[in-house]
């Protein structure tokens, strides 16, 4: 009776752990989604996730010279617009910016010059004298406004139009399609010979391939450049290029694909291996004809773990690939639209949304394979 009572709560837990995980994956990325269509004044005035409310904005005014007077009887008067009709609604007002609260809309306010100013909720703006205006230069009046919840698509047309982006966007694929299937095709041999097959060191080398993986790639980095830039004098191959960056991801990714191919491979039965060699099977054979097929899952997940980290890359591809025509990808593209001073850093939530969409892709469509591919390889 106890355990019945004790497994609805567990699964409870277990479900509401799973949601909170998938929550927590989500969320920054609804926030991107959400920023990525807002306006640059909503993005600077409030976070995301008050999109749907109204935002409230502090904001000045300047009047018309008295070039804009009319007369209207014995009145003179100064008439304009605020804002555009729709756009937002006026809560108060004022002539300085601590008394922002000192007037509420549509208010006839007797100012100490004995004119009278009038701000309505729409935006229009009165102001009237008995007296002609001599305003050589206009006041200045402080006001709050409610602007309502709007979005719009032109932080992506700006970045879609932008120049250079589709180059990098095809630039980005040249570097991270090579820079994947690459590393699969070297880490799947390798993982099959340290699995199934006897030679001296193989335990040693499997430890430095473990070794390897606490590495991080930023202390690497210097080294591996200087021994290729050294190898390119000899050579005579050019330094930056995109055989360079295929040879840099391709050595980074390396050490993990080994990790997982191998413990992976390692699981598979033993049994099968063994009929194959008695039938004279190779172990070329062995591998193309049984092992590969079986590994599918293991390198699925590991194709979709150098996908992202390729195709998110800026550091590698900016050292061994470099800038200018034909080389740029799409995360050095973002770094030059957003101007050198960041001036422009409202389109960074669409050229980031943008450039997710392909790596979404893939992650969706390869799930499957990368949960198992994990949960095998994860234990031997």
């Amino acid at each position: 009776m106890q355990s019945a009572n004790k497994l609805p709560l567990a699964t409870l837990a277990k479900h509401a752990t799973v949601f909170l995980l998938v929550l927590l994956w989500t969320l920054p990325t609804l926030g991107l989604l959400i920023s990525s269509v807002r306006d640059k004044d909503s993005l600077t005035t409030s976070g995301w996730w008050t999109a749907l409310a109204p935002a409230e904005r502090n904001e000045v005014f300047r009047t018309p010279t008295a070039e804009a007077q009319t007369q209207s009887g014995d009145v003179f008067v100064i008439e304009d617009r605020l804002f555009e009709e729709g756009a937002r609604t006026l809560d108060t007002w004022g002539q300085r910016p601590t008394d922002l609260t000192a007037n509420q809309a549509g208010d006839v306010v007797t100012l100490d010059n004995g004119t009278r100013m009038t701000l309505t909720e729409d935006g229009q703006f009165r102001w009237e004298s008995d007296e002609p205006f001599e305003l050589t230069r206009g006041e200045r009046v402080f006001y709050v406004s409610q602007v309502p919840p709007t979005f719009t698509l032109n932080n992506y047309e700006e970045v879609l139009s932008s120049e250079g982006v589709g180059r990098a966007f095809i630039n980005t694929l040249t570097v991270t399609l090579p820079a994947t299937f690459i590393p699969i095709l070297i880490a799947a041999f390798a993982a099959y010979a340290l699995a199934w097959m006897n030679f001296p060191g193989r335990l040693w080398i499997l430890a430095g391939i473990v070794g390897l993986l606490v590495v991080p790639l930023q202390i690497s980095l210097i080294p591996v450049l200087r021994m290729y830039t050294g190898l390119s004098g000899i050579f005579g191959w050019e330094a930056k290029s995109y055989g360079g960056v295929w040879l840099a991801h391709t050595g980074f990714g390396l050490p993990l694909a080994v990790y997982l191919l191998r413990n992976y491979m390692a699981g598979l039965p033993k049994e099968v291996m063994e009929s194959a060699r008695m039938d004279g099977a190779s172990h070329f054979e062995v591998f193309r004809t049984i092992v590969l097929p079986l590994s599918i899952p293991a390198l699925a997940s590991f194709a979709i773990f150098q996908f992202l980290w390729v195709w998110n890359d800026l550091l590698v591809a900016l050292v061994f690939l470099g800038q200018g025509e034909g080389k740029t990808v799409m995360t050095a593209q973002l770094v030059e639209l957003l101007g050198s001073r960041g001036d422009n850093w409202e389109i960074l939530t669409s050229g980031a949304f943008i450039t997710m969409l392909v790596p979404l892709v893939v992650f969706v469509s390869m799930q499957r394979y990368f949960v198992r591919g994990l949960l095998a390889g994860s234990v031997k």
